[in-house]
């Protein structure tokens, strides 16, 4: 009995984290990114550590992923561009929200 609720807690706590996960995947996150390596785009642990603290992150991320980058404009993590995110708002935010606990 006592396992039972053990892999059922587990289970219970892992499960917004798996989704957050899909979502990222479903969303085309993981084609460019990964948890802890660089890959096209930096590695979420690295996108977490730069913005740890900052109030606005969720809010400036969001917004960043949404629009992409611009020709022109500085780019944050070295020369690729980022291309904006179709995903809906929600979802973007849900995501970057998952991505700075890592």
């Amino acid at each position: 009995m006592k396992r039972v609720v053990m892999l059922c807690a587990i289970l219970g706590m892992s499960g917004p984290v798996l989704a957050d996960q899909a979502l990222a995947t479903q969303s085309g996150c993981m084609g460019c990114h990964k948890a802890d390596a660089k890959l096209i785009g930096p590695a979420f642990k690295d996108i977490a550590a730069k913005y740890k603290g900052d109030a606005a992150a969720v809010d400036t991320l969001t917004a960043k992923v949404k629009a992409g980058s611009k020709p022109g404009e500085p780019l944050n993590w070295g020369t690729m561009m980022m291309p904006p995110s179709p995903a809906p708002e929600d979802d973007v935010r849900t995501v970057v929200r998952w991505i700075l606990t890592h």
